[in-house]
């Protein structure tokens, strides 16, 4: 069974950074990919990022240019540096962990960016 836990989040002014941090444990052997979804009010979780276990990495078109998502595969963690935030960046943030066929998820960490 794999954990995930977020961190980070809050509250920043449009034009501003945040960077969310995720920590994978739990009985695994490898980590395959690693990503960050988000889900607004009213609105269906989507996929921000992902970076798979030798570093490539995709990005939704919304974030492209702004977001920037890292892993370390020995300390089976995943960041998200945000940039150059929007209003329509507000939403929950996911981690999603996948190990094998397995796909778990964190708690979700509120990002909420006032204009």
């Amino acid at each position: 069974q794999v954990q995930v836990v977020e961190s980070g989040g809050g509250v920043v002014q449009a034009g501003g950074s945040l960077r969310l941090s995720c920590a994978a444990s739990g009985s695994m052997f490898s980590i395959n990919a690693m990503g960050w979804y988000r889900q607004a009010p009213g609105k269906q979780r989507e996929l921000v990022t992902i970076i798979a276990s030798g570093g490539s990495a995709n990005y939704a078109d919304s974030v492209k240019g702004r977001f920037t998502i890292s892993r370390d595969n020995a300390k089976k963690t995943v960041s998200l540096e945000m940039n150059s935030l929007k209003p329509e960046d507000t939403a929950v943030y996911y981690c999603n962990v996948r190990v094998g066929f397995l796909s778990s998820w964190g708690q979700g960490t509120q990002v909420t960016v006032s204009s």
